[in-house]
Order: structure tokens, then C-alpha cells, then sequence
């Protein structure tokens, strides 16, 4: 999979909807015994057979309408000078909790909710695009706002049913339906096209559409809570970089709730749980222009790196277990890693391989 991704937000231009059509399907894998007919008996089956199926059906589809009654009015559209996206209602005080790429370098914003008639003013609290979250504050808190629930993304399970909900290409109070493909993913953003080139770590994988204008949206599961925040679908290089169908990630809603609960009490993210070696460096390639390491730049003094003994010029190539090539893989090494944590750091200098022990210490 490339490592570059597409944002999920869309560019402010009007939506054509000629028609707009949704089919669902649902197939039952089971069969029902066939009962032999005679001269005067019509083949039926069992009466229990016969209504299992449609309740099966029936009960699920309640399920889903249920859930999107409860979470969608939780669910509003940002509309920023140029760029639209989505946010979820944090809190009874009007805090929305959105992506920082969502808001970008701007202070204040329009939103509509699910159940106003008009967009509503809101202001920038903090955003941080080194986890690609921001909270931005409504400047009047409407009636009958409703806050989310955020539920533990940690018992988030691969298979599980979840909705998107947001505002994909300016379609307000849109949702898409799919699965958790995966948990515990390490995605890259690219920071071309105002993204904020953040390294996530523990990202939940959903087979939900993710479009543009989804991102900052809500990603629930049939509990009605929400378990992440829809950011990113997958380029696929095939496509000509376009995204990938069917590959779609989230902020885990631990994390979500983390860094929102910091910028809602103090104002800015205090503690951020990100893992550093608090330096600055470039990646390095050979004579044929491929990667092969990252080149220490510069040293914080007292930091992790300088602890260790790391020098400028200095040229890493592995942390932990993991080989480091590029900016990049050096930044999902160190994701999976812990603030005040220990691991190897095997690097060249002068043409010599050395590896040293480093104390993490925080980005």
C-alpha cells in the first residue's frame, strides 16, 4: 500500500444531485428443508424457517436505524473559507471535536447541525497536527445540542459493524456501512494538499466508504458509540493516486478522547504520549537514489538522542527490530513507542555500525 493517503475532505463546491440512489442487500447463507408435496399439499416450509430470515433482517435494519436516529443529530458539517468537513459534538458546551486538516490554519468556522436551519459560528480552541485533531467551540450553544459517546476503542474487534457518519462532498448527514478490517494500524498522511503529514499509530481500518468531507466524522458501531474518527482512505498508485475503495481509517476514540479532554480543560495538549529521540534529520539515500537511513541534523540538548550519545551526522538505521530507510519509517517506529520507554538505536558512524539504548522522549 502506498504510503502517501488521500484526506477526507472536500473541496467547497456545489453539489449536483440528480438522483441519488441506495440499494442495499442482504443474502442469508442457510437453507430450508424442502417438504414433499402430494396431490392436494402446497410445498411450505417450516413455520419457524420461514420467519427467521425476515426477523434476522428486520432486527438488524431496526439496529442500524436506530443507531443513526441516536448518534447522526451528534454529527455536524465545518465549513471553512475553502474546505469542508465534519466534526463530532463533544461536549453539552458546544466543544466539536474535527481533524486539525479539517480546519487548517483558520480561527473560525460555520457549522451546521444536524437540526439547524442555519450554519452556526464557531471558533478555533486548539489544534494539534501532530495527532491531526482539533476542538473547535460553538459561539452559542443551540437547544437540544447532543453530545457523543465515545466507547473504548481498545475492545474495538476486526469483523465488527460500524457506520460512518459526516458530510462526504458537501452530502450533509451522510452515512456508509462496512466492518472494522483491521485495529493497531500505523498510517502515514501525506502533508501535500493541506494535510498535516502526521504519523499515526493505532488506527482502526474500516471497509466503510470514506470520501472526502468525511473526515472528522463520527465511526460507530451498533452500540451507538463512537469508536473513531473517519481521517484518511488509502491511495492506491494503480489509480493514479486516487483512493483506494474499501480501505479507510480512524483515530481510535482512546486517543481521540485523550487529546480533546487536554485541549478542552487546559487549552492546548499538554501531554501528548507520542514518542521522540528529539532530534531533527533527513533521510538519507545511496548512489542509485534509494533510501537506506535517516541522517541526524541537529541534537536537542538533553534530549533523548543526546543521552544516548547520538551525533550529528549520524546515520540511523534501525530502531528496535524495525528497519528505518526514510523520514517516515523512523516516524512509524517511534508511534509504537511510549514517552519515558526503552529501545535500541542501531546507527553508522563512519562507516562503523554501532546501536545504543535510548529513553524515548516526547514529541
Amino acid at each position: 500500500m502506498d504510503a502517501s493517503r488521500t484526506r477526507a475532505r472536500a473541496p467547497r463546491t456545489a453539489v449536483r444531485a440528480a438522483a441519488l440512489a441506495c440499494c442495499a442487500a442482504l443474502a442469508a447463507g442457510c437453507t430450508v428443508p424442502a417438504v414433499p408435496a402430494g396431490p392436494d399439499t402446497t410445498a411450505t416450509a417450516p413455520e419457524g424457517a420461514r420467519a427467521g430470515v425476515p426477523m434476522a433482517a428486520s432486527d438488524l435494519q431496526n439496529q442500524y436505524q436506530r443507531v443513526i436516529k441516536d448518534v447522526l443529530p451528534s454529527v455536524v458539517q465545518i465549513q471553512a473559507s475553502h474546505d469542508l468537513g465534519s466534526g463530532v459534538v463533544y461536549d453539552g458546551n458546544g466543544h466539536i471535536v474535527t481533524n486539525a486538516h479539517v480546519v487548517g490554519s483558520e480561527k473560525t468556522f460555520q457549522v451546521t447541525t444536524a437540526n439547524s436551519e442555519e450554519p452556526l459560528t464557531a471558533s478555533l480552541v486548539y489544534s494539534y497536527p501532530e495527532q491531526d485533531l482539533a476542538v473547535i467551540r460553538l459561539d452559542r450553544v443551540p437547544d437540544g445540542l447532543k453530545p457523543a459517546v465515545f466507547g473504548n476503542s481498545d475492545k474495538v474487534e476486526v469483523g465488527q459493524i460500524v457506520l460512518a457518519m459526516g458530510s462526504p462532498l458537501g452530502l450533509s448527514s451522510s452515512v456508509t456501512q462496512g466492518i472494522v478490517s483491521a485495529t493497531g494500524r500505523t498510517v502515514s498522511e501525506g502533508d501535500d494538499a493541506g494535510g498535516t503529514g502526521a504519523t499515526i499509530a493505532n488506527m482502526v481500518q474500516t471497509s466503510a466508504a470514506i470520501n472526502p468531507g468525511n473526515s472528522g466524522g463520527a465511526l460507530v458501531g451498533l452500540d451507538g458509540q463512537v469508536i473513531g474518527i473517519p481521517t484518511l482512505a488509502a491511495a492506491d498508485p494503480s489509480l493514479g493516486g486516487s483512493a483506494a475503495p474499501g480501505i479507510g481509517f480512524a483515530i481510535p476514540a482512546s486517543m481521540v478522547r485523550t487529546i480533546a479532554d487536554q485541549i478542552v480543560r487546559q487549552g492546548k495538549v499538554v501531554d501528548s504520549g507520542r514518542a521522540a529521540l528529539d532530534i531533527t534529520a533527513r533521510t538519507v539515500v545511496d548512489d542509485r537514489y534509494r533510501p537506506v537511513g535517516v541522517a541526524v541534523v541537529s541534537v536537542r540538548a538533553g534530549g533523548a538522542a543526546a543521552r544516548a550519545g547520538l551525533l550529528p551526522g549520524d546515520i540511523i538505521t534501525k530502531v528496535g527490530d524495525q528497519p528505518i530507510t526514510t523520514i517516515t519509517s523512523l516516524a512509524e517506529a517511534l508511534a509504537a513507542g511510549r514517552p519515558g520507554g526503552r529501545t535500541s538505536v542501531t546507527y553508522l558512524r563512519d562507516g562503523t555500525e554501532k546501536t545504543v539504548q535510548v529513553t524515548l522522549g516526547e514529541q
